[in-house]
Formats: C-alpha cells, sequence, structure tokens
C-alpha cells in the first residue's frame, strides 16, 4: 500500500488525484490511497515515515523517504540537510515557479512516463493555478464566482470533519469539476459556507487592529466571528498586504498575504518572512502556526511591522 501525503487544500487536494491516476494509468500502482496534513505536521516531519510503508507527498515538504515527492513552494526544505538530499529525479520534482502543483506532476509525468493528461486534469490545474496563486480577475470573483472550482474551494471552508477532503480526492480522481460540484455534499457546503462569507463580512470590520502605511492587521481568532480569506482585500483594496490572526482545526495560524489586484510587485518574499516563524509558504503568501495567542499576535504584529517597513524603504527609494 502507498499513501499519497498532501497539503490539505484545493491545490493539494487535486494533486493528490492526478498522482494517483498517474500511478495507476503509468506505473500500474492499484494499491494507492491518500490522507491530508497541514503545516503543524513540520514540528515532527523528520520523524515522519520512521515507522515503515511507502509513501508520496504532495504539495508539501520535502521528504528523503518519500518514493514520489511533487511540490512548488520556496520553502518546502526544512533544513540544509534536507536541501541537499533533493536531487530531481524520475520521482522527486520541485519547481517553484509553478504557480500551483497540480501542473508540476502532469508535466513531469507526460514527459518522464508518457502520460496522456485527460481533458478533466487539464481543467482542474488551470483553476488550482487560480485559486492556489490567487489569480482571480477581482475580489469580487474570489467572494462570489460560482464557477464549479470556486463552489468547491468554498465548500472546503465549511468541512464535516478533518478528513472530507479525502473524500473530494476521490471525487477529482473519478470526475470532472462540474460533476464533483453537482455532489449534493458539496452542494449543502457551498450553500453554508455561503451563509458564512455573507456574515464574515458583515463582521470583518471589527476585527480589524489598524490599517495603516499599506498593511491592515486583522484579528479574526474568536469563534464569535466568520472568517474570509479576501475580505481585507474587498473592503481595504488600497493595502498591498493583510496580516491575520486565525483559528484551525491544528490550532492557532497567524497568515500574511500580498493584495492580488494591489501587488507592490514583490518586495517582500512573504513565505520567507513566515518561514523565520516556523511556517512558510510563497512569495505573495504565507502562514505561521505559534503555539500560543499571545505569541500568535506578537508574531502577526513584527510580521505586519516588517512589511510596512520594507514598503517604507521602497517608497523611499
Amino acid at each position: 500500500m502507498l499513501t499519497i501525503w498532501y497539503h490539505r487544500d484545493f491545490d493539494g487536494i487535486a494533486s493528490a488525484a492526478i498522482l494517483a491516476d498517474v500511478l495507476r494509468d503509468r506505473l500500474g500502482r492499484t494499491d494507492v490511497r491518500w490522507s491530508g496534513v497541514n503545516h503543524d505536521r513540520r514540528n515532527d516531519w523528520f520523524g515522519w515515515g520512521a515507522e515503515g510503508g511507502e509513501f508520496a507527498v504532495v504539495d508539501f515538504f520535502f521528504h528523503p523517504k518519500a518514493a514520489y515527492w511533487f511540490d512548488h513552494h520556496p520553502t518546502t526544505f526544512v533544513n540544509e540537510e534536507y536541501r541537499r538530499l533533493y536531487e530531481p529525479s524520475d520521482r522527486w520534482r520541485f519547481d517553484p515557479t509553478s504557480p500551483s502543483c497540480p501542473p508540476l506532476i502532469l508535466r513531469h509525468a507526460e514527459e518522464t512516463w508518457g502520460y496522456k493528461t485527460p481533458q478533466r486534469f487539464k481543467e482542474l490545474a488551470e483553476w488550482s493555478n487560480v485559486i492556489d496563486a490567487a489569480r482571480f480577475e477581482s475580489a469580487e470573483e474570489a467572494l462570489f464566482g460560482d464557477a464549479p472550482a470556486l463552489r468547491i474551494m468554498r465548500a472546503l471552508t465549511v468541512a464535516p470533519h478533518v478528513d472530507w477532503s479525502d473524500d473530494i480526492v476521490g471525487h477529482f480522481y473519478r470526475s470532472d469539476l462540474e460533476t464533483t460540484a453537482r455532489n449534493s455534499e458539496i452542494e449543502k457546503r457551498y450553500q453554508r459556507a455561503c451563509k458564512n462569507r455573507d456574515t464574515a463580512l458583515q463582521q470583518f470590520d471589527g476585527t480589524v487592529l489598524e490599517s495603516r502605511s499599506g498593511v491592515l492587521l486583522y484579528d479574526a481568532s474568536s469563534d464569535r466571528v466568520r472568517r474570509e480569506r479576501f475580505a481585507a482585500f474587498y473592503f481595504y483594496p488600497e493595502i498591498s498586504y493583510a496580516v491575520g490572526l486565525l483559528p484551525t482545526r491544528a490550532g492557532l495560524h497567524v497568515t500574511a498575504a500580498e493584495n492580488p489586484w494591489n501587488s507592490p510587485r514583490g518586495v517582500v518574499d512573504v513565505g520567507a518572512l513566515c518561514e523565520k516563524y516556523g511556517g512558510g509558504g510563497h512569495r505573495a503568501v504565507g502562514g505561521a502556526n505559534p503555539s500560543t495567542y499571545s505569541e500568535g499576535r506578537r508574531v502577526a504584529q513584527e510580521i505586519a511591522d516588517e512589511l510596512r517597513r520594507v514598503l517604507a524603504s521602497t517608497h523611499r527609494s
């Protein structure tokens, strides 16, 4: 049995489904299952896989024991030793320039194993790029778009249990986006998520701690408020960055993101900045998981202050 460990978001879910099909179609692997992970795993990543068993990792930290590994996060190497252990091969591929992980897997499978990409996976990869790299046409599309991929994206925000993403991997493995989005459970979750979105937009202003010098800092960690990823850019289109405190099943999460519609042109590598606090991410978005609320407030404030400092120095120059 081979287990595909994947990051539990749209990008990672799509990656797991695609790799499972590639392994079945080109390498004859019919003994594949999948299971999601999140960034709280970073703390025990060195011991991951020590218990034995074959596994693959997609859209997540590099692991030298992985039978197959694909990722696009610049912060994928948890230490210098792991960075030195990585070499491109027929089973490992890293490309930090890829907007998301699915097109990286598909390109590798086509070039290395002669895989013929089905149309449903081409569409899935295109939408994964939009969602993971925040390439929405506008904040309005990000918040209110109802294309099948966006309905699924929103439904994932109200997963009934932590392993629900495994079910979505199965849908992507077997079906196209439109068929998946019509699933009754996904539709029910989507409708609930839309109500949550509307509530979150109504509550967002009350979570704002400060907005100055192009950076907004907010605290949505209370269980009394709803969270909405793009609310900051919807209500404050003039800002360049938003930094927030959010709750997750893994604990408190600090998120930092560049405004896709008012980009400061990459003056800060947000993922690298978050890596200093035990997290990671991409050039334009990152996060960290502090262990306590007070630590989370400190980390969020420091990240916001650093973003302001760099923006100010860039404007002076």
